[in-house]
C-alpha cells in the first residue's frame, strides 16, 4: 500500500489508522464530512507532507470519485454508528452505511482501485445463538438498522469481488473499540455522567449485559497485519471476513467497577431494568477470533486495560464532551 484513501478519516479509528500509515511512510488522502469526526484528531497528520485532507460526503459520488484518484487501497471506515437512536433517523443507516458503501465501490471502479478494507460490526450476527460467534455462523434475523445496513455493505463488497471488480476485499467485524480519541460508547457516557454527578450513575438495562471490547491500536494492528499479507488475494471470492475482538468479555457491571475504582468513586447505581439497554442492544456479544489469530495476530491489551486507557484519555481531553454538545 503506497497511496491510501481513508473514509471517516477524522473519526476515532480513522485518525488513529492514519497516524500509523503515515508513520509507515504511506501517502494518505483523508476523506470526511465532519458530521462526527474531529479535525483536531488530524492535527499531527496535517504536519506530514504525505497527508492530504479532503472534505466531502460519501453521498456525493462525483466528488468522491475525483478525490480518490491515484489511490491503490481504500480503508472504508465512515459510517453512522448510532444503534441506540437508529429509529429516530432510520434513513441515516441506509444512506450513510449502505448507499455510501455502494458509492465508495463505484468510485473505486471508476479509478481502477481494486483493494478495500471495510469496517463492519459484530452486530451483523444479531442475537447469535452460537457463542463465541465464528465468522461462518448463520446470520440470524437482524435486530438493528445499523447491523442490517452493514450486512448490506458486506454483501456489496463480496459481490463486487465476485464480479471481478476487486482483487482483495477485507471485511472486519469489530466488537466495540476502545482507546484514545474514543467519542461514543459506554465509557464515554458513564464518564460524562460522573463528571456532572459523581454520586450517582444511570445504567441502561440491568448491568448484566455481556460485551467484548478491543483496544484501538490492537484493532489497527489486526487490519494492517492481514491486508499487508494479502490474505484475500487467493481466498474464495477474493474476500476475507475477520472477527476482531479479544478472547474475553465483561459484564457492564464489571466495566462500571473498573471505571469507578480508577476514579475513586462509589456512586449509587440506578438501573433502568431489563436485559438490554435499547432496541437492538444485544445482551451478549462475544466473537470467536481464532481465524485472525491463526494469521499471526493477537491483542496486546486486555479489556480492563483498554477501558482504563480510554478513561485516562477522556480525563485529559474533556473538550470532546463540549464538541459534541
Amino acid at each position: 500500500m503506497k497511496n491510501i484513501f481513508v473514509t471517516g478519516a477524522a473519526g476515532f479509528i480513522g485518525s488513529n489508522l492514519i497516524d500509523r500509515l503515515l508513520a509507515d511512510k504511506a501517502a494518505v488522502t483523508a476523506w470526511d464530512n465532519f458530521s462526527t469526526g474531529q479535525e483536531r484528531f488530524l492535527s499531527d497528520a496535517q504536519k506530514n507532507p504525505g497527508f492530504k485532507l479532503v472534505r466531502g460526503d460519501n453521498l456525493d459520488l462525483p466528488a468522491l470519485t475525483i478525490a480518490m484518484k491515484g489511490a491503490d487501497f481504500v480503508f472504508h471506515l465512515a459510517a453512522n454508528a448510532d444503534i441506540k437512536d437508529g429509529w429516530s433517523h432510520p434513513r441515516k443507516d441506509l444512506e450513510q452505511n449502505t448507499i455510501a458503501t455502494f458509492n465508495v465501490l463505484e468510485a473505486m471502479r471508476a479509478n481502477g482501485v481494486r483493494r478495500i478494507a471495510f469496517s463492519s460490526t459484530g452486530s451483523t450476527y444479531g442475537e447469535a445463538t452460537l457463542i463465541p460467534t465464528p465468522e461462518d455462523a448463520p446470520f440470524p434475523v437482524q435486530t438493528s438498522l445499523y447491523g442490517a445496513s452493514k450486512v448490506a455493505g458486506e454483501s456489496l463488497l463480496s459481490s463486487y469481488a465476485e464480479g471481478g471488480q476487486l482483487d482483495e476485499a477485507y471485511i472486519f467485524r469489530f466488537v466495540s473499540i476502545l482507546g484514545e480519541r474514543y467519542t461514543h460508547g459506554h465509557v464515554f457516557d458513564f464518564y460524562k455522567q460522573l463528571i456532572k454527578h459523581p454520586d450517582r450513575l444511570r445504567i441502561l438495562g440491568d448491568g448484566q449485559q455481556r460485551k467484548s471490547y478491543l483496544y484501538v491500536q490492537d484493532c489497527i494492528d489486526a487490519m494492517l497485519h492481514v491486508t499487508r499479507a494479502h490474505t484475500a488475494r487467493d481466498a474464495q471470492h477474493r474476500t476475507q471476513v475477520y472477527n476482531l475482538g479479544t478472547a474475553e468479555y465483561v459484564q457492564v457491571n464489571q466495566s462500571i467497577g473498573y471505571i469507578c475504582a480508577a476514579l475513586g468513586l462509589k456512586p449509587k447505581l440506578e438501573y433502568t431494568g431489563g436485559n438490554r439497554g435499547w432496541i437492538g442492544d444485544n445482551p451478549f456479544i462475544f466473537l470467536e477470533t481464532k481465524k485472525i489469530q491463526s494469521a499471526g495476530w493477537k491483542p496486546k491489551l486486555t479489556i480492563e486495560q483498554g477501558i482504563i486507557k480510554t478513561l485516562r484519555w477522556l480525563e485529559a481531553n474533556r473538550w470532546v464532551y463540549e464538541s459534541r454538545c
